[in-house]
């Protein structure tokens, strides 16, 4: 197909008139962004920006592994170190980039190092008292399990508490155990005071008292505990089925409406539905051995067990 010397023309024209544009004149919502980064006038299909910054890696890599090699930054910034995770440290090992191990003058020369940088980590007592803080934090926080995200939400309720002066007086370790309690609480993880109990350095009593104040304090909106929580959890530690879980988490739901629950401890509640469920589901557990997993005594299963079975209808379950 010939073309026409009109239509040679009107080409020619087109040409001379992209060469008389100005960029800088163009109307910005008639601009239009390409997948190669192009910025180009759509009516005339001037190309008003070409060179693009590609602010990606110079290095492809195909698997995990392969990544965590060839990247060349450092771990992303975290509330769970005092210093958040920006300042650097000096390895333990002394040797060098090679593997080879360091003269005994460059090992004296590192050991100074390390303790200068120590001492610059944590230049005054609230920097002392957090680093402290947040490592009993990150210490109860893998004792029992509990997610990265849980350690972040403690980590800030605990640097609020030092930053509006809540600690000067008390102790460090019920404080931050109480912060702990309390992300948990806010972020909906089952976790009971007495689990911390068991891992924390100070008594019930004192980290019962730190946490009421905290929360008070900071006036945090922590929900009631919902016994329902912690039903998966311990079903799981008795290898229970399904089902019982099922059944467990209906009973605890049908005497909650009903307000059976208050004043209730919640993992009793819970361990008690999970005792009569077991029973209906020709799957039981002694009473010692669901209390030995909810940490509560065989009496409260045993009373928490004879109201939930007099309150809900056995035979819609």
């Amino acid at each position: 197909m010939t073309t026409t010397k009109r239509e040679r023309e009107r080409d020619r024209s087109e040409d001379r008139d992209l060469d008389t544009i100005d960029p800088d004149e163009v109307d910005e919502e008639e601009l239009v962004r390409t997948d190669d980064g192009e910025l180009i006038h759509e009516p005339t299909g001037l190309i008003v920006e070409e060179d693009t910054v590609d602010r990606g890696p110079e290095w492809r890599a195909f698997n995990a592994a392969e990544r965590d090699r060839k990247s060349r930054v450092g771990s992303p910034m975290t509330r769970t170190m005092h210093d958040k995770g920006l300042t650097t440290s000096i390895d333990w090992r002394n040797r060098d980039a090679s593997g080879r191990q360091l003269s005994a003058e460059k090992r004296s020369r590192m050991e100074r190092l390390r303790t200068w940088q120590e001492r610059i980590r944590t230049q005054d007592a609230g920097e002392r008292n957090l680093r402290f803080a947040l490592s009993e934090v990150e210490r109860m926080s893998s004792a029992q399990g509990v997610p990265r995200s849980v350690r972040e939400v403690a980590s800030m309720i605990y640097r609020r508490a030092l930053q509006e002066d809540l600690i000067r007086g008390r102790s460090i370790e019920a404080m931050a155990t109480a912060s702990l309690y309390a992300a948990c609480r806010q972020e909906g993880i089952p976790r009971s005071l007495d689990n911390f109990v068991g891992v924390a350095r100070v008594e019930r009593r004192e980290i019962a008292r730190a946490y009421r104040y905290i929360s008070g304090e900071l006036r945090l909106a922590l929900k009631p505990v919902d016994p329902a929580e912690h039903v998966p959890r311990f079903c799981s530690e008795l290898g229970l089925p399904e089902e019982v879980k099922r059944r467990a988490t209906r009973i605890v739901d049908e005497t909650t409406v009903q307000g059976l629950h208050a004043g209730k401890s919640p993992t009793g509640f819970a361990a008690a539905a999970i005792y009569l469920a077991s029973m209906l589901s020709d799957e039981k557990r002694t009473q010692s051995e669901v209390a030995d997993v909810a940490d509560v005594t065989v009496v409260t299963v045993r009373n928490r067990y004879k109201e939930q079975m007099n309150a809900v209808d056995l035979g819609a379950l």
